[in-house]
């Protein structure tokens, strides 16, 4: 007999998030790859980011020397492992580049669809 509560999940009705709420991938869903001899790779689909103009601005940061991301997140965040926000925020392709030079100035932003006070309506 088929489990009703386990027909309805496989149905996709209801899909458990496979990341915690913090990680970058929280929202995205997972999709199945069928190979010529049966095997199934099971992947993430693709993440948007979006623009970095569509974060609200909070404030800038002067890169000095030695600067880590995480660091900087545990720092403006309360968390390292947010690190991924600030690169969101800054556009980054390659996360190491935006604490290589230091004197550049990195955009800490609320995260992407949270308004700022300017922003309000």
């Amino acid at each position: 007999m088929i489990d009703p509560i386990q027909a309805f999940l496989q149905a996709n009705t209801l899909v458990t998030p496979v990341h915690p709420p913090e990680s970058r991938y929280h929202s995205i869903t997972t999709s199945q790859f069928y190979q010529a001899d049966g095997s199934v790779i099971v992947h993430l689909k693709r993440r948007f980011v979006p623009p970095p103009e569509h974060f609200s601005f909070l404030q800038a940061h002067q890169v000095t020397e030695g600067d880590r991301l995480d660091n900087l997140a545990a720092r403006y965040m309360g968390d390292p492992s947010q690190y991924w926000r600030i690169c969101d925020a800054n556009g980054a392709i390659r996360p190491d580049e935006l604490t290589e030079a230091a004197g550049s100035s990195l955009r800490i932003t609320l995260p992407a669809g949270v308004p700022g006070v300017s922003d309000a309506d």
